[in-house]
C-alpha cells in the first residue's frame, strides 16, 4: 500500500508527458530539415579554342577522277562482259555474227568519248602568252562544237560552246579554250555542270577581268525517249568578274556571239 501511495504522489517521467505523449495520427509531420550541400570546387575554365580556318574549295575541275573510282576501276575484260550482260538484258544474242566483237567496240569506243576523265583542264591553260602588244580587250571563241553524254541516262547531248575573257597578264592559245571544253564534255554530265567548270577552270588558272561561257545544246534524252521532242534547245550560261557586276558586258558578250555578220 505504501508503494502504491508513493507512485500517487510522485508520478514517473512516463506519466508526466500526459497527453503530449499519446500518439496523433492527425498531426502534421514534421517538416525534414534538408542536409547541407557539398561545396564543389568550381569548374575549370578552359581557354578559348581558336576558330578553324575556311579554306575555299577547288574548283570542279582540281579532280579529274575521284580516287574510289581510280583505285577500284574494272579491268576491259570486265567492262566488255559487263556490255554482253546489257546485249543480253536487251534481248539479243551477245554471241551471234554481228554482235560477237560489239563489247570490245564499245569499251574502245568509251575510252574515247569519255577521255575527258584522264586529261587536265589546269595543264591546257598554263601556257600564256603575254607578247601581245598590251591587248587588253575582250577575247571571244564562239561556235566550239562538242559532244557530251547525260549523265542520268547516258544518252548525248550536243551543241555549241561559246567563250569570252578579259586577259590581264597575256592571252592563251585559242585551241586550248577549245581542248577546255572537250576536256569537260568527255565526260557524264549535266549542261548546266559543264558550264560552270569551263567559266572556273579559267578563272582559276588565267585570272582574268571577266569570263563569260555560253552552251548551247540538244539532248537526246529528250527526243529519243521520255517526252521525245526533237528539235528542243538549251541554254546555259555563267558569268564571272566584269561579266557578272556589269550588265551591259552581258550584252556586248550576246551581241558579239549571234552576231554572225
Amino acid at each position: 500500500m505504501d508503494a502504491a501511495l508513493k507512485s500517487l504522489s510522485y508520478p514517473t517521467a512516463d506519466a508526466a508527458r500526459g497527453l503530449t505523449g499519446m500518439r496523433n495520427d492527425n498531426a502534421p509531420a514534421p517538416t525534414p530539415v534538408a542536409a547541407p550541400l557539398p561545396v564543389s570546387s568550381p569548374l575549370p575554365v578552359s581557354a578559348p579554342q581558336a576558330r578553324p580556318v575556311e579554306v575555299a574549295p577547288q574548283p570542279a575541275s582540281a579532280q579529274r577522277v575521284p580516287d574510289a573510282i581510280a583505285m577500284g576501276r574494272p579491268s576491259r575484260e570486265e567492262a566488255e562482259a559487263a556490255v554482253r550482260t546489257l546485249l543480253r538484258w536487251a534481248g539479243d544474242d551477245p554471241n551471234r555474227e554481228g554482235l560477237i566483237d560489239t563489247p570490245a567496240r564499245v569499251v574502245k569506243a568509251y575510252g574515247q568519248l569519255f577521255g575527258g576523265y584522264s586529261q587536265d583542264a589546269d595543264a591546257l591553260l598554263e601556257r600564256v602568252f603575254e607578247e601581245v602588244e598590251g591587248y587588253s580587250d575582250v577575247v571571244l571563241v564562239r561556235d566550239i562544237p562538242f559532244y557530251s553524254h547525260c549523265e542520268h541516262h547516258m544518252v548525248p547531248f550536243m551543241g555549241l560552246a561559246h567563250i569570252a575573257y578579259y586577259p590581264t597578264k597575256g592571252v592563251v592559245g585559242l585551241s586550248k579554250l577549245a581542248r577546255v571544253v572537250d576536256t569537260f564534255a568527255r565526260r557524264l554530265q549535266t549542261q548546266e555542270t559543264m558550264t560552270a567548270q569551263i567559266a572556273d577552270v579559267i578563272e582559276s588558272i588565267l585570272k582574268p577581268r571577266g569570263v563569260a561561257v555560253m552552251v548551247e545544246a540538244e539532248h537526246l534524252c529528250m527526243a529519243m525517249r521520255g517526252v521525245q521532242k526533237a528539235g528542243v534547245s538549251t541554254i546555259t550560261t555563267q558569268f564571272k568578274g566584269v561579266f557578272r557586276d556589269d550588265p551591259s558586258e552581258q550584252v556586248r558578250f550576246l551581241t558579239l556571239v549571234r552576231n554572225k555578220g
